[in-house]
């Protein structure tokens, strides 16, 4: 679905997602496209399956959510730079722009 590559990835996307959700493979294919132009690390979270109640909680009823985290991020968190339902390739680009420059300020500070 996505595809893999071996220079250094700067952001990662979680897509957090149920099933069925007509918003979520709108969006699905958004982060997609993205990807197409702009390499990414990609993981995706059905808040639904077991194992996921902390996700369930935060998003049951607001799927399709993407967090976007530098790569090298220990994890995504509630507090992590993030869209919501209806996005386009635009909105994901200047968010992953967003979160390259957040830490390149980290590391110049």
């Amino acid at each position: 679905m996505f595809r893999a590559t071996a220079k250094r990835l700067h952001c990662r996307i979680t897509f957090f997602t149920r099933t069925p959700c007509p918003l979520c493979d709108n969006a699905k294919a958004v982060v997609q496209s993205v990807n197409a132009k702009r390499p990414l690390d990609y993981h995706q979270v059905n808040v639904m399956e077991p194992g996921q109640e902390k996700w369930k909680a935060v998003y049951e009823f607001d799927t399709p959510v993407i967090h976007i985290d530098r790569a090298e991020a220990a994890s995504t968190s509630t507090s992590s730079l993030k869209l919501m339902h209806r996005f386009n390739e635009a909105d994901v680009m200047a968010l992953m722009d967003k979160a390259e420059r957040e830490a390149e300020d980290r590391t110049k500070s």
